[in-house]
């Protein structure tokens, strides 16, 4: 079942089932006040009545014949019949009940009435008192249920007709707002899903463009375009990787089997130095499928963390001293500023990795003579690590995207520069595993601040 019947079905039973128990509920209400006042209105006009033949009767004259016209007119005005008897029982006034039988033919032929039902004529026997003490009897007839009249029952049937066509129309009308509801809803629904089957079928380029004033469905489509474009770029980072990699890859691969081929023809005599140099790209291969396989250790950064206690001040020195024969040999310094005896509770090989990485990373991009000042200090709540370099900076358009899966900048894709475009993404996804905080500031030309907060144990 498409969204839109769903939703047209769901409101137009909402709507029913609201208005059926406010009918039924308001119809019960008001069928027994009416009733109630209908009972009322029959015993006031009964007590009139009696009221006023016990005005007009004279126990000795009985009833003059202006008096009997009176009570005539009153029975044919009110369609009831009326009978006086005296104390003997002997009749003395009796109206044409042949009026009330008349009228209820010929109501009950007339079409706006043809389903009223005025049930059985009903004869109800008072006495007749004058002076506290009873002179004879009154007999009042007339149709009805439950002293229920024609107009009574006319009334309870437009009543109920009233209901049922309002309920008709109102039903119409949530069918049409229903439908245009769903429509709204549905609608952008219908450009999403179209847009996700293209993405799905390999059509990164699709977009949802959407305009709707539902603040979900409108989140939802922000979402999928900033999914397609997420994707899309890595696409073309994987594809950049790719091509990176075998460029890299074959190149030595070129260069160690021209060699070869010159040694195996005899051009070339076998020396130390050119094993050296063999050496050299077999180590550099060694280096691109390592970086390789961190691809995978990547998607399992997620495993539980070996966490022990340990001095993360020393921890962190000896990584800056491991590093400090390659700055000798480049002719670059790196400088040590970490408050000492500092413990925590953390994974002490990821920690390693961390600063391993921000530390090469820096290492690689600073000029001859360059600088690397490596601090750790404690700022409130936080544990801070600082890695500052003075070398070639990130420019603003690269910055954004420096924690990106197999990002590389332009200036990162020369041979001496060069990595896998992975070793800052696993540092954010190492240090976020601990609860960490990694930022980034860089201007072109100016250098590189890396900062990491860790949350004190």
């Amino acid at each position: 079942m498409t969204l839109v019947k769903r939703l047209s079905l769901g409101v137009l039973l909402a709507i029913t089932i609201s208005i059926s128990i406010t009918g039924l509920i308001s119809n019960y209400m008001i069928d027994k006040k009416f009733d109630q006042y209908l009972v009322d209105e029959h015993e006031t006009k009964v007590n009139k009545i009696r009221s006023i033949i016990s005005e007009l009767y004279s126990e000795q004259n009985g009833f003059s014949d202006l008096n009997t016209s009176e009570i005539f007119r009153y029975a044919a005005l009110e369609d009831l019949y009326i009978e006086v008897r005296d104390k003997f029982n002997k009749r003395i006034l009796a109206t044409d009940t042949m009026n009330l039988y008349h009228k209820k033919m010929m109501e009950s032929m007339m079409p706006n009435t043809s389903n009223l039902k005025l049930g059985e004529y009903i004869e109800e026997i008072y006495d007749l008192n004058k002076n506290g003490s009873k002179i004879g009897t009154i007999i009042i007839g007339y149709f009805g249920v439950s002293n229920l009249t024609s107009g009574g029952l006319e009334f309870k049937y437009t009543l109920n007709k009233s209901f049922f066509v309002s309920i008709f129309i109102a039903l119409i009308i949530g069918l049409c707002i229903s439908i245009v509801i769903a429509k709204q809803l549905a609608t952008p629904l219908v450009k999403i899903t179209e847009a996700s089957n293209e993405m799905r079928h390999g059509n990164l380029e699709a977009r949802v463009n959407i305009k709707t004033n539902t603040k979900e469905i409108g989140e939802l489509s922000n979402s999928i375009n900033y999914l397609a474009e997420t994707l899309q770029q890595q696409d073309r980072l994987r594809k950049r990787l790719t091509s990176d990699m075998a460029h890299e890859i074959r190149t030595p691969l070129t260069t160690l089997k021209t060699h070869i081929e010159a040694l195996i023809d005899g051009i070339w005599e076998p020396t130390k130095e050119r094993f050296e140099s063999y050496y050299e790209e077999i180590e550099r291969m060694i280096k691109l499928v390592e970086n390789l396989r961190n691809i995978a250790r990547l998607e399992e950064t997620n495993l539980n963390l070996n966490k022990t206690k340990f001095n993360i001040s020393s921890e962190i020195e000896k990584v800056i001293e491991s590093f400090r024969p390659s700055f000798h040999k480049k002719g670059a310094q790196i400088i040590s500023k970490v408050v000492p005896n500092s413990y925590v509770k953390m994974d002490r090989d990821k920690l390693k990795q961390i600063m391993y990485n921000l530390i090469s990373n820096a290492y690689r991009f600073i000029d001859d003579e360059g600088t690397v000042k490596v601090s750790l200090k404690h700022i409130k709540e936080y544990l801070v690590i600082e890695v500052k370099d003075n070398g070639l900076g990130i420019s603003e358009e690269n910055l954004p995207h420096i924690f990106e899966r197999f990002y590389r900048s332009d200036v990162s894709r020369n041979k001496e520069t060069g990595g896998t475009g992975i070793g800052l993404t696993i540092t954010k996804a190492f240090v976020e595993a601990h609860g960490g905080i990694i930022d980034v500031k860089s201007k072109l030309g100016n250098g590189t601040v890396f900062t990491i907060k860790f949350p004190k144990n």
